[in-house]
């Protein structure tokens, strides 16, 4: 049976970014003949750093959904789509260059960047009331960071890419004029849906730890009073279990997305495993397995995700899961 805290073919340990950064530096290697990557090397650690909470400028994670295990499964797919892309390329496609590469690696890794507070941040108290910003924070962490690593002329580009993980702006009106870049954006994207909807307590974590950001983020809960007038709700979700029984209608969109939108950069995973793809699979699986909670709500959800947060971050009021 497949763990908790593994990826979809149960032998990457997600939480763990040494060992998803090794599989990721393997599949470089493959790619790139065994050519040394620092910028790799670096960045897996400093991901641990930042999450933990031991930088001197960032507090601990504290978004139990987008947490390390995310992140960690995210780049891991990103890594196996550009690993699928480049090794089954058509005639007329691109070569993707290594510096592409690791910035496309880096893009997943820090795509969620955004979520993490400052340590003088007094405005707010949780990470997740950084829903509706997160992306553009994420963006500027990252044009720093991909500079700093030696890496400035694709700078701009990095900040860029995580656009695609986010749904402010419809994928095809991202600007970004390079064929191959753009192809990485749309593999970013897809890499951001098929890792979180092919984890194993994906549904879990939806009513648990999603829906509780969601409130924070302002785009759940209650309707709220606004110049005397009841406001328009952002939310389509009025609790956890609603979340979960939306999934399949979700999954419906997000197929529409990876198909239209994202151009079908899942196949590239295919082309990775050499024939199936595991994300598709355990995507369908989930949305089976929410279809049959909705039929008999009884049964209830009981697999236990994994915990990345480090002990010092502040946990979510216990009252948000109630609104």
């Amino acid at each position: 049976m497949r763990r908790n805290d593994y990826d979809v073919t149960d032998s990457i340990r997600t939480t763990d970014p040494a060992a998803v950064g090794g599989e990721v530096l393997r599949i470089y290697r493959g790619l790139y003949n065994g050519s040394p990557v620092p910028e790799l090397e670096r960045a897996f650690p400093d991901t641990g750093t930042l999450y933990e909470g031991r930088h001197p400028d960032y507090l601990p994670c504290d978004t139990e959904y987008h947490d390390l295990q995310h992140v960690l499964d995210v780049t891991l797919a990103m890594a196996r789509l550009m690993d699928g892309y480049q090794r089954a390329r058509h005639k007329g496609d691109a070569e993707l260059p290594r510096d592409v590469f690791v910035v496309g690696t880096l893009s997943a890794l820090f795509h969620d960047f955004g979520y993490l507070r400052r340590r003088h941040d007094h405005r707010h108290r949780f990470g997740a009331e950084y829903t509706l910003t997160h992306v553009s924070r994420g963006a500027a962490f990252l044009r720093r960071y991909v500079s700093e690593l030696g890496l400035a002329p694709l700078a701009p580009a990095a900040g860029t890419l995580v656009h695609y993980t986010g749904y402010e702006r419809p994928a095809e009106s991202i600007r970004i004029s390079d064929t191959l870049l753009r192809r990485v954006g749309q593999m970013l994207g897809t890499a951001d849906i098929i890792a979180q909807m092919s984890d194993r307590c994906y549904l879990e974590k939806c009513r648990d730890r999603l829906f509780p950001e969601f409130v924070l983020g302002n785009l759940a809960g209650r309707k709220q009073a606004k110049g005397g007038r009841p406001a328009r709700t952002l939310p389509v979700f009025a609790s956890g279990e609603e979340l979960v029984q939306k999934t399949p209608g979700f999954y419906q969109g997000a197929q529409k997305r990876l198909d239209l939108q994202l151009a079908r950069a899942y196949e590239y995973a295919a082309q990775h495993f050499g024939g199936p793809n595991p994300y598709l699979d355990e995507m369908k699986k989930n949305v089976a397995y929410a279809q049959a909670v909705a039929a008999h709500p009884a049964e209830g959800l009981r697999r236990q995700p994994p915990s990345t947060l480090a002990p010092e971050a502040t946990p979510y009021p216990k009252d948000l899961v109630k609104l």
